[in-house]
């Protein structure tokens, strides 16, 4: 590595009412090699820059017949249900007509198990618990000696959660946005009683970035001006979260009588009985994205809803399973929900490929996979299993196309295919049933 470069995971330091901070910072050309394809401390073997993959999950399945593309390959277009996708469809690949090959013993816990470990549940008649680790976990394992986190796991309106790192050992996701940016750039609070004592508004009047100005100032003085341009656009989209998450926290809140929990609390009131998911996961897709800018993680899980919510959604007149079982006819609130879901699945795509990195995007060197338990909530099946892959992962995935399994393939083979794509020799994914070993060739760049 030249004397001039830096190294890519500098931080900078500082503490803001008592407690440390530290902002990592995005792929600046001073970190990057000569020709600005890689970092220029990678080691031998290694080249360009680091694969992640994020896991983007809802619940409640999907509408086969509104989901499913018409034409396959490269010449496909949106379906119905997919159409919030329109922005990002250049960085998606569509995998239909898979199914689960695990047994179909619990509605919903089982799909969920399937989908996500390609494993039978633990107990599969009284016991929710995977009986393998989640496929995000098994990523985990191989990229969290790289990186401060080893995963980062958060939800809109969560529930429980579905990273598993083995049987009856969940990794709760953080459903706080103020909580995940405060664990990702350094705690702010402190609990009551702690010395010194904080005022839990401090994160709100005063920014992250104030602690490392100094830090700010003296690193301006060292890079180019390209890399000033992207240091200011780093920083002004740290400051433009925390003003979000300010204005976003101002109500119900009363800040001067606040006293910061022992368990963080929902900060977005549900409004007139529906949660605020939408805003909730454009701010924490957007935080996620930066750790991985940053190289603080290089997996998340963001469970957007999960298996049998019933949360109430905008427009309709009851919970999201209720009406996956009871409205009748072809489902048009229920139909309503799925895109509201996908809206949300396009805000993480669109926050991963809004980032620059080298000579493309954060999204070319990530893989996104999106799913939910079940293809038809409405009779829990395990056919037509809903799977969107976002990005190329280092050039290694094809998109912008439709893949249909004529064969009704085992969904396990895209998991496969994920895992190795993101470096990892495996031989094999999933246990019993649901053990693939080959991957699914078709969507392999």
């Amino acid at each position: 590595m030249s004397q001039n470069k830096f190294h890519r995971r500098m931080l900078l330091k500082g503490f803001l009412g008592g407690a440390l901070v530290s902002i990592g910072l995005p792929a600046l050309e001073i970190f990057l090699n000569d020709s600005g394809s890689a970092y220029a401390d990678e080691g031998p073997g290694d080249s360009g820059f680091p694969q992640r993959f994020g896991l983007f999950f809802w619940g409640n399945g999907m509408l086969p017949d509104r989901w499913t593309p018409e034409k396959e390959g490269a010449e496909w277009a949106l379906s119905e249900q997919l159409a919030p996708l329109a922005n990002v469809k250049e960085y998606i690949t569509v995998v239909t007509g898979t199914g689960l090959g695990v047994p179909n013993t619990t509605p919903h816990a089982a799909g969920a198990g399937g989908i996500l470990s390609g494993a039978p549940l633990l107990d599969p008649y009284s016991n929710d618990s995977f009986s393998i680790q989640s496929i995000d976990q098994v990523i985990a394992e191989k990229t969290k000696e790289n990186t401060f986190f080893s995963s980062l796991e958060f939800g809109a309106k969560p529930g429980g959660g579905l990273s598993y790192n083995g049987p009856n050992s969940r990794n709760p996701p953080e459903t706080s946005p103020l909580a995940l940016f405060n664990h990702v750039f350094g705690g702010t609070f402190q609990l009551p009683g702690a010395e010194p004592i904080v005022d839990p508004t401090l994160a709100l009047r005063r920014s992250v970035l104030d602690a490392v100005m100094t830090d700010i100032s003296w690193l301006k003085t060292k890079v180019g001006q390209a890399d000033q341009i992207r240091l200011e656009q780093h920083f002004e989209g740290i400051r433009g979260l925390e003003k979000r998450l300010a204005r976003l926290e101002e109500d119900p809140p009363n800040l001067t009588a606040y006293e910061f929990p022992a368990q963080p609390l929902d900060e977005y009131p549900d409004i007139e009985g529906r949660p605020q998911l939408q805003e909730k996961n454009q701010i924490m897709s957007e935080i996620a994205a930066m750790a991985f800018a940053c190289d603080r993680t290089r997996v998340f899980s963001n469970f957007f809803t999960t298996p049998v919510n019933n949360n109430l959604f905008t427009d309709a007149v009851a919970g999201h399973h209720q009406l996956t079982h009871d409205e009748p006819g072809d489902q048009p609130q229920v139909h309503a929900i799925t895109l509201q879901c996908m809206e949300a699945l396009a805000r993480q795509i669109e926050a991963l490929a809004a980032i620059e990195e080298g000579e493309g995007t954060l999204l070319d060197n990530c893989v996104l996979f999106g799913t939910s338990e079940h293809g038809l909530a409405q009779t829990h099946s395990f056919e037509e299993m809903p799977i969107v892959l976002a990005g190329s992962c280092g050039g290694k995935l094809k998109t912008n196309m439709h893949y249909r399994s004529a064969a009704s393939e085992n969904s396990s083979k895209v998991l496969l295919t994920i895992c190795r794509a993101m470096g990892l020799d495996q031989s094999s994914f999933g246990a019993e049933g649901g053990k693939v070993t080959d991957g699914l060739g078709a969507i392999e760049a």
